[in-house]
């Protein structure tokens, strides 16, 4: 592997795609090159020079194989739209020369006409067998294997020695001590000039650390699709739950006990283009019994259903206590208390403004929140805010009120923080004031909403926004 693509392994960053692509051509061309000399250079099956050669090959080629899987993983990456973190090191050997291919392959023949039996040095190590011991004969040898594969061993065996079939499986051994280990074992049977079989050869091969890095591969892959699935089946119900809450209104709210009076109200909600979760944001309006109108925006901390359930709890609980004639710095200390006094505590911030029709006075309170802007005659201003801190930030906190003359015409836009992306709260105010030409002069207030997405919705976003747009 070059240089280059190790320094990037050992500063923790991914290879270049171009390099590892690089490293799959290599690997395949040589793949091709060693079965080549597999087919080709090796053709003598009693020779015990070629047999060692051509195994060595069939276990190059297995070796290339998951080079090649390995490589085209990592060039991959794990699965998109949630990137895991790393899964742990896969534990190794204790034994340094474990790290090498031929520390990992053994050989071994068993001679039928002489019952003899000759292991490498390899293979008693494989096996965790005292090299000054004699090596097991062909019966003996199931006696190291683990007792759930000792018959696999025997039809291998056996269909190797009576029907003339090559050896190419895995079974599981236990090594003194029991430690289990996972071996590949590829063989073929040696014919005597009658055709019967003379003895039988095979290549051993520790795969242990192979299958298990394969194993938590295929585990992480598995919690990865798991947790795909359960994130999108949180996603849905936040999206109906937060469908069923927000208010499904457009155009005007007309007030039934104040005369001809009516705001012009639209409101937009902005979803994050950055992860799959719905956030706690939320718009309001509503008509009260005394002809009043409640305007409100919030946003709770997080996503997902648990914020979206708690968002949709304290809209009910807002527009409740706002029915039975509660003033909105009265609302805010309520629902601080409701969140603090839930099971999981949040933090939340909001604004919630009482407006009266016949005299055009706004009354509002706000937790921690941007102010409302007001546009007039083609300027902005943000209004001044009465003191309150976040929702769920101090049990038994105060919330003062606010009022503001509107006038016919001016228009009020509410909105929470993120409407602006990548940009903090003052810019985003300067920002939005900047637009107050392009906002007075629309004909509707769906208008205004209209101007506001095509110029802040269309960029990435790392937080849920909505806003909402009264007009007098």
């Amino acid at each position: 592997m070059p240089s280059h693509v190790f320094a990037d392994h050992a500063a923790g960053q991914p290879p270049e795609r171009g390099a590892v692509e690089s490293l799959i051509s290599q690997t395949r061309r040589l793949r091709g090159d060693v079965d080549a000399v597999r087919r080709d250079a090796v053709a003598d099956h009693g020779d015990p020079a070629g047999r060692w050669q051509r195994a060595l090959c069939d276990l190059a080629v297995h070796q290339l194989d998951d080079l090649d899987d390995h490589l085209a993983q990592l060039r991959d990456g794990p699965p998109r739209a949630e990137r895991e973190p790393a899964a742990p090191p896969l534990p190794r050997s204790a034994d340094p020369h474990r790290d090498s291919l031929l520390s990992r392959v053994g050989s071994a023949e068993w001679n039928l006409l002489t019952d003899e039996a000759s292991w490498s040095c390899e293979l008693y190590d494989i096996l965790g067998r005292d090299p000054a011991a004699p090596p097991l004969s062909l019966d003996e040898l199931p006696s190291l294997v683990h007792t759930g594969d000792q018959p696999l061993l025997t039809a291998m065996v056996t269909d190797c020695l009576v029907d003339g079939k090559p050896i190419d499986g895995e079974f599981r051994i236990v090594r003194p001590g029991g430690d289990v280990r996972q071996v590949h074992m590829m063989g073929e049977p040696v014919l005597a000039a009658d055709g019967s079989t003379a003895s039988m050869w095979a290549v051993l091969r520790d795969v242990s650390e192979l299958r298990r890095s394969q194993r938590v591969l295929r585990e992480t892959q598995e919690s990865l699709r798991r947790r795909r699935e359960i994130a999108q089946t949180e996603h849905r119900l936040a999206v109906e739950l937060q469908e069923a809450v927000l208010p499904p209104w457009r155009g005007a709210l007309r007030f039934a006990r104040g005369g001809p009076t009516r705001l012009d109200l639209a409101a937009h909600y902005l979803p994050s283009s950055i992860g799959s979760l719905i956030g706690g944001d939320w718009y309001d309006a509503m008509e009260l019994p005394d002809g009043q109108a409640l305007l409100s925006v919030g946003d709770l901390t997080g996503n997902g259903v648990t914020v979206t359930s708690g968002m949709a709890m304290l809209l009910g609980a807002l527009r409740g206590m706002a029915v039975a004639g509660a003033p909105p710095g009265r609302l805010m200390g309520w629902l601080n208390d409701l969140i603090d006094a839930t099971v999981q505590p949040a933090l939340g911030s909001a604004i919630c403004c009482r407006y009266d029709p016949g005299t055009r006075l706004l009354t509002w309170a706000q937790a921690g929140h941007p102010a409302p802007l007001l546009f007039r005659d083609g300027t902005g201003r943000a209004l001044t805010p009465p003191a309150g801190v976040l929702l769920g930030a101090a049990r038994g906190a105060a919330y003062e009120q606010a009022e503001e003359r509107l006038r016919p015409g001016d228009l009020l836009l509410l909105h929470t923080d993120g409407l602006v992306p990548r940009h903090d709260r003052d810019a985003t105010t300067d920002l939005l004031l900047s637009l107050a030409p392009s906002l007075t002069e629309a004909s509707s207030a769906q208008d205004c909403v209209q101007t506001l997405v095509e110029e802040f919705g269309a960029g990435a976003r790392e937080n849920d926004a909505c806003l909402l747009i009264a007009r007098c």
